[in-house]
């Protein structure tokens, strides 16, 4: 009864966190296409990446420990902010301007804090959540 009761609440977990990435992917295409391009946008946009990455991890690995999902979307998002620096991204998203809603197109420091702030926020309600429904049992 317990792994049916796991593969339950993975599989709520899973569909969860696509709804979350469905949902953040919009509003993260909203702020992009219907808002001006200020700071306060742009933080908002990084801060959107960073939970889209954190749903997509979940949604490929929903039974894994919040920290470990926190530390594998905080490397990918540094990953491809450094990535910036080699003005790949930017080459990639004059080609073809899609690519630069997933690499970007210049490193901004900044978007370092963004990212580590927004998955420190995300890392702790996920484990606090977590533990929630462990005790729920």
């Amino acid at each position: 009864m317990a792994d049916v009761t796991e593969r339950s609440r993975t599989r709520v977990r899973r569909i969860g966190s696509l709804v979350a990435l469905l949902t953040v992917v919009v509003a993260g295409l909203a702020v992009h296409v219907l808002l001006p391009d200020t700071g306060a946008t742009d933080i908002a946009g990084d801060a959107l990446y960073a939970v889209a990455v954190y749903a997509f991890l979940i949604a490929i690995m929903p039974g894994r420990y919040p920290p470990l999902v926190g530390a594998v979307a905080l490397a990918w998002c540094v990953g491809i902010e450094v990535f910036q620096l080699t003005g790949i991204p930017l080459a990639a998203g004059t080609a073809f301007p899609p690519a630069m809603l997933v690499l970007g197109t210049v490193f901004d420091p900044r978007d370092l804090v963004v990212y580590a702030t927004a998955i420190l926020v995300l890392t702790a309600a996920d484990t606090a959540l977590s533990r929630g429904r462990a005790k729920g049992t």
